[in-house]
């Protein structure tokens, strides 16, 4: 067998195997098609996003939505009305309940790709960085009193009972953690395609599990800003998330398999499909965003004397709902022509008004409609 299995999942996997992993793994005809596959649907994504003059329509909503499915992964859920609020607010501080924790998994998702712009590697000062937005506590990598297992959930039969043991002990995960850091960032050793390091990256933080808390989300984040660091895309708005999300059990099981039984082809078959797929639905959502937003774009010229249309849509197509003071911070109006603008796109069927708590929130009906779908 070409990967050493745990033996015991009640006893710390202190011999998990360090990186690489035998090229017998990857180097297999499914997974080499499906790569082809994936890093056409990537590169397509890639080729339509760089040819937007304002990304800012796709990576405050896209990403938005990859911060909700990522933290549903972990059962923290809020509608698109609490969250698209909760996001319009000006100070994430003014949140409470499951919006707060998405937006920081959202916080954390550009903050990674921030730092990893300014030319730095893959660092443990990466990875804690993320935990600590995700999570909101001011430590790192657990000690070995930390005395952390993952139990089965459900109500069944096995529901409590230890379903594996991370590695603990002095030094051992900074250890392990490091062998993973040169990994992803050595490409004359170990010279692996991107995709293949994402995912066999990805296994092995999780594996390794070096935090209290958060490591599902600050795994998914990695992926997403290691793809942005390999130049595969200029921004973090691949919405993978989703199909984890949509075929969650499979991606648990996905992970078992390799840490019970070595199965690392359904692993790496899994991941590459997530990016396939995830690519063309992102894909098709800035299709249909570009589409909304040029309708309605000729539809205020042609029936409207707004003073600076672009700027008013454009706003209003950056989040899905719009205050009359985003527009008034952002210099573009003032209030009461910013107000009167708004309730004319409303009563052209544009925007709907919504009265939430003590302020009135204007909903782009299109942004959310193709977001939500």
């Amino acid at each position: 067998m070409p990967f050493a299995i745990n033996p015991d999942r009640t006893k710390p996997w202190n011999s998990l195997p360090e990186l690489p992993v035998d090229s017998v793994i990857y180097l297999d005809v499914d997974i080499l098609l499906q790569l082809g596959n994936s890093k056409a649907a990537l590169g397509r994504l890639q080729g339509r996003s760089i040819a937007i003059p304002n990304q800012g329509l796709l990576i405050n909503s896209i990403s938005l939505q990859e911060a909700k499915a990522s933290s549903a992964i972990e059962n923290i859920f809020t509608t698109d009305d609490e969250l698209y609020k909760a996001y319009s607010e000006e100070n994430v501080g003014q949140v409470n309940g499951p919006a707060k924790e998405i937006l920081y998994y959202r916080e954390a998702l550009w903050e990674g790709h921030q730092y990893l712009q300014e030319n730095k590697p893959i660092d443990r000062e990466y990875f804690i960085k993320m935990y600590r937005i995700v999570s909101r506590f001011n430590d790192g990598i657990r000690p070995p009193v930390a005395q952390i297992v993952i139990k089965e959930g459900g109500s069944g039969p096995n529901a409590g009972k230890v379903f594996y043991t991370q590695p603990r002990g002095a030094g051992i995960i900074e250890a392990k953690m490091d062998n993973l850091i040169k990994f992803l960032n050595d490409e004359i050793n170990y010279p692996l395609d991107p995709l293949l390091k994402m995912a066999i990256g990805h296994y092995q933080f999780e594996a390794i599990h070096p935090f209290r808390d958060g490591n599902g989300r600050t795994g998914r984040i990695f992926n997403i800003n290691y793809l942005t660091q390999k130049g595969l895309l200029d921004y973090p708005i691949l919405f993978l998330s989703k199909y984890i999300m949509e075929n969650k059990e499979a991606y648990y099981a996905g992970l078992a398999g390799i840490t019970q039984r070595g199965s690392w082809k359904n692993w790496i078959l899994y991941m590459l499909k997530a990016v396939e797929v995830t690519a063309n639905i992102t894909y098709d959502k800035i299709n249909d965003i570009i589409s909304a937003k040029e309708s309605i774009t000729a539809a205020v010229l042609e029936n409207t004397d707004i003073q600076r249309p672009d700027s008013l849509i454009n706003s209003i197509f950056t989040q899905p709902f719009t205050r009359v003071q985003h527009l008034v911070k952002k210099g573009i109006y003032a209030e009461n022509t910013a107000r009167k603008y708004l309730d004319q796109l409303t009563e052209m069927g544009i925007l709907e008004k919504r009265l939430v708590g003590k302020g009135h929130y204007f909903l782009n009906l299109e942004l959310y409609r193709i977001l939500s779908e």
